[in-house]
């Protein structure tokens, strides 16, 4: 589903979120908090927006991208600097090292995977000690009286607009459709606190609907 979204994946996220997209990325990359010449890791890396995006406010440091779609991978590639790396591989089984990262994020990847849970471990074994894992995703909106307005634009106009823009009407029901299903941002921080990271907050944008969950591997 992704494969056949992946050309014009990055015009519909600006165009869903009206534009919000780029600062709920470049607000993913600092908290991060990524050293001047550290090695950060992107789970689910997608098209590496989260990549280029802290590219631009790291120049000395170094990335790998981890996706599991090749045709997202293959608009990532194109645009991303040459010291990001490209791996093709499952979020629950990672092929790196224990403590390889000085910062693990991803971003709308969680809501995706079938063991939450597991993602995360990952995660934390791959990251060292100190370090800090950031979660950007979607979720349900909450309980307030603009929900119907946020229910109309996740059930009606972004299936409209994503059909018509990439010609998948099944994709673009399937992203409201999990997101509404997905954990709340504080049931997100019990899984990441259950995976053994500390110091868990997290930040809502646009009307609660997306949520930007962080924390970090104890010393």
């Amino acid at each position: 589903m992704f494969g056949s979204i992946a050309h014009r994946y990055d015009f519909m996220n600006t165009l869903m979120s009206f534009g919000m997209d780029r600062s709920w990325r470049r607000r993913t990359v600092e908290l991060a908090g990524l050293p001047a010449s550290g090695l950060m890791l992107d789970v689910g890396a997608g098209t590496g927006r989260i990549i280029l995006e802290a590219a631009r406010r790291h120049p000395d440091a170094r990335f790998v991208a981890a996706d599991i779609t090749p045709e997202m991978m293959q608009v990532g590639r194109r645009a991303t600097p040459r010291r990001a790396r490209w791996c093709c591989a499952n979020a629950l089984e990672l092929p790196f090292g224990d403590a390889a990262f000085d910062a693990v994020v991803s971003g709308f990847l969680v809501r995706n995977v079938p063991d939450i849970a597991q993602a995360f471990a990952e995660q934390h074994r791959v990251l060292k000690p100190g370090g800090r894992v950031v979660c950007l995703d979607a979720g349900p909106p909450p309980d307030t009286v603009l929900k119907p307005l946020v229910r109309i634009h996740l059930n009606w106009v972004i299936p409209l607009l994503g059909g018509l823009i990439t010609g998948d009407l099944h994709a673009y029901r399937y992203l409201p459709d999990s997101t509404q299903a997905f954990k709340t941002a504080e049931e997100v921080a019990g899984i990441m606190e259950e995976a053994g990271f500390s110091g868990i907050r997290y930040e809502r944008r646009m009307m609660g609907t997306i949520n930007i969950v962080h924390g970090m591997k104890p010393c």
